[in-house]
This record gives C-alpha cells, structure tokens and sequence, in this order.
C-alpha cells in the first residue's frame, strides 16, 4: 500500500508524501466515505498552509510546540467558523499526527494536547406521528414506484437506518424468516436491525413483483440491491432526497425533510415507549452511548409537559393574590 511505501523512507518524507500516506490510509484500511477523505485532506492542507504563511514552521513535519496548534485554533475562531467545524478541522489534524506518530514519522502529536472549543448541542429534528402518516398515505401502493417509496419510508422510520445504508441494502441482507436485516454501517461494521411484520411482508412482496417491474429496465439484470431507481439502477442518497421532497410536494405541505430526520423520529419513539438506551444505541449503530443519549433530552422535553399537563399541581391555574 502506499503508506507502507512512502513511511519506509523517513529521510525522504515530504508534506505531500505524507498527506498521501494519510489519505491512502482513510481510504483503504479505515474504508472512509470519498466526501470523508476529500474533507480530512482540505482541513490538513489548510494547516499546512496557515503554519507557511504565518512562518510558524516550515510544514507540516516540522511543528515543535503545541503552540502552533492553538495559534491555529485561535485563527479559526477568529473567522467566525462554527464550533463544530473547528472541532471537525481538528479532529482530521488529531488523526493525521496520530497516524505519523504510530509510523514513526513524528515524535509527538501536538494537537492532543489542544482543547477544542466546546460545540453548542444541538437537538436533533424529528417529524410528528401525524406527519409521517400523511407521507405513508401520500405513496401510491398500486405504482412499482409508489410503492417502493413507501417501502423506503418504511425502513427508514422503522428501522432507523442511514440513508447510505438504505441504498446498499441487497437482498441476502434480509432474513425474512428472523424478519431481521444486516445492515452495512459506518467503518464497515455491520448490526443487526429488526422489521416489525408488515414490514417484513411489505418488502418481500416488492422485491418479488415491483422490484422485478423496476429492474427489467436496467442493463445490469445482475443487481441485488433492493432499492432500486425508475431506471432499475442503485437508488443513491441524493435520489432518496429526491423521493422524500416528492412525497411532500404530493401532500401539498411545504415543510423540510431528510433522511435523517426519520432515523431521529424511529429513536425518540422507541425511548418514549419505553426501551432502554443499550437496546437503541445497538439499533442505531452508535459506537459510544454518548451520541444515543441526545435523544432523552427530546423524549425529556415530552415528559415534562405530558407532567405539566397531567399533574393537578402543576397544571392548576396561578393564583393572581399569592
């Protein structure tokens, strides 16, 4: 691989040589998304260009103190970014170092010694029960592509999925006997989700008539994903955007949704009907917990006006005399 060719020669590493060790190395061994990839390498190459410029060190090597580091923590700030961009941009520098420390290309990692600044949180969006039952009623069942649509939604609200999952779904994912399905997640780790049975159902009699319907307009009659477009290829993510924007223009409402916000909406419903934490961050993929728990801020917030509503203290009128 071409980090193992380019760090066998210390003496000849250059900035170039090592930004490329780096990329091969988010590419082929962390299997990063190309947009993933393109951003790390911009965020180091940035860096590189600010310690240049401001003659702090002649490149990306030669750094000696974690000074420049919060020199550059400061510039950003300066530029009005937001927090979570900076944290972004430093987190791609975290990894770069770290990557030449365990290859032996540098001595320290500076930037661990960095704190970023703190990203305000931000709760995440998510679509009332109304709202997607609305959506649900809006596809067309009797259509290949009605129908699909409403299968979409279905996995997306009912399992939780990213849209990049949903569109690498293939068939010998779906168990329809476990009515359960692999699915394909960040950094190439798969999990297990579970289909409530209409689901189950609804996606083996698509992929059985509809689906067929769909592929027979493709050249590539070989395709085992389930998704696919009125072309019979791959839906991709951008084409599930599409279909989720369509969907809304049929119901004649005009407000914003995106894949995401169905995953959102399949995470507060399942924590305010009661299942546990674990149970959801192993639903949903997340690696630390920490990410699952932004959701009991939001079922929170519906705990306390069900409380403020129902509880004959709370909800009693204030007294104007007192």
């Amino acid at each position: 691989m071409i980090e193992d060719i380019v760090l066998r020669k210390k003496d000849a590493l250059t900035n170039e040589t090592a930004i490329l060790a780096f990329v091969d190395y988010l590419a082929n061994v962390k299997n990063y998304s190309s947009n993933t990839v393109i951003s790390y390498k911009k965020d180091i190459q940035e860096f590189n260009d600010f310690i240049v410029s401001e003659r702090m060190a002649p490149g990306l090597l030669q750094i000696r103190n974690n000074r420049v580091c919060k020199n550059y923590v400061s510039y950003l700030s300066s530029m009005n970014l937001a927090s979570t961009s900076i944290n972004r941009k430093l987190s791609a520098l975290r990894s770069f170092y770290e990557f030449l420390l365990k290859k032996q290309a540098v001595t320290v990692n500076y930037f661990d010694e960095v704190e970023a600044p703190k990203a305000p949180k931000r709760l995440p969006k998510t679509i009332k029960t109304a709202e997607i039952e609305m959506l649900f009623n809006a596809c067309d069942q009797n259509t290949p592509l009605g129908f699909r649509n409403y299968c979409i939604l279905e996995v997306l609200y009912g399992c939780g999925l990213r849209v990049s999952e949903l569109c690498g779904m293939q068939i010998k994912d779906i168990d329809f006997i476990e009515q359960t399905i692999v699915v394909h997640g960040k950094g190439s780790k798969d999990r297990v989700v579970i289909m409530f049975e209409d689901l189950a159902y609804d996606l083996k009699r698509f992929i059985s008539t509809y689906r067929l319907d769909l592929l027979y307009r493709s050249e590539d009659q070989e395709n085992r994903t389930v998704f696919l477009n009125k072309n019979g290829t791959s839906l991709t993510p951008r084409g599930v955007r599409v279909i989720l924007n369509k969907i809304i223009e049929d119901c004649g409402e005009t407000f914003h949704l995106s894949p995401h916000m169905l995953r959102h909406s399949f995470a507060t419903a399942l924590l305010n009907n009661g299942a546990d934490m674990r149970s959801v961050q192993e639903l949903l993929g997340h690696e630390n917990l920490s990410t699952t728990q932004i959701y009991t801020h939001v079922t929170f917030d519906n705990v306390k006006k069900s409380y403020e509503i129902s509880h004959p203290r709370a909800s009693k009128p204030t007294d104007s005399n007192k």
